[in-house]
């Protein structure tokens, strides 16, 4: 055998990989890449956080919902899924006391009561779900985003109701829309109508 080949051989059978144990995201791995998060973003602690508020103009809703506040459940999802569904919890519950919500206006805590009655508890508890996805992690965003969209029509200015005036005009108007419409329905019938063959 060659030379080289031998002296190759017995370097690789006395190399050794260092083992190095490092510490990411709650996992212990033994093997370190030169690749690797802390290596790539050296002054990052590796940690998820949520972000502080945003400066609040008044009472209006800057779309900021504090995480610690809410009570975060999961879940099997049910449908379609394969054995995914069945190992992992991917449905999401979102759920807090509105009453006791300090991070929204009193205002917007009414009105949200009267809009959201269906999602509200016996114990006064307004929750969110979602199973939108197989990840748990899109669900919890897709459950906030629902949540801050319930906010966001709960902070709408509330429409005056019309005066019988109004609405009778309106019911006459959409009456001769649809009388309109007819007329031009018959008439484009009759006209197809007489384009056929003569009857003998």
């Amino acid at each position: 055998m060659n030379k080289i080949v031998v002296d190759f051989l017995l370097r690789g059978a006395s190399f050794r990989f260092p083992q190095q144990s490092y510490h990411a995201l709650r996992r212990n791995y033994s093997f370190k890449s030169d690749i690797s998060l802390d290596k790539i973003y050296p002054s990052s602690n590796l940690r998820l956080y949520t972000p502080s508020s945003p400066s609040a103009v008044g009472d209006k809703f800057t779309g900021f919902i504090p995480l610690e506040k809410l009570d975060v459940t999961h879940s099997r999802s049910s449908g379609p899924g394969g054995q995914n569904v069945n190992t992992v919890s991917t449905k999401v519950d979102i759920r807090f006391h509105l009453e006791s919500a300090s991070w929204l206006s009193e205002n917007t805590r009414k009105r949200l009561a009267e809009l959201q009655k269906n999602r509200i508890t016996k114990d006064g508890y307004l929750f969110v779900r979602s199973e939108l996805t197989r990840s748990q992690q899109m669900n919890i965003a897709d459950a906030l985003e629902k949540l801050r969209n319930f906010i966001r029509a709960a902070e709408k200015p509330i429409e005056a109701e019309l005066s019988p005036e109004t609405q009778e005009m309106l019911r006459r108007r959409h009456e001769k829309a649809t009388r309109e419409r007819l007329a031009v329905k018959r008439s484009r019938s009759q006209t197809k109508t007489e384009r056929g063959a003569p009857l003998l």
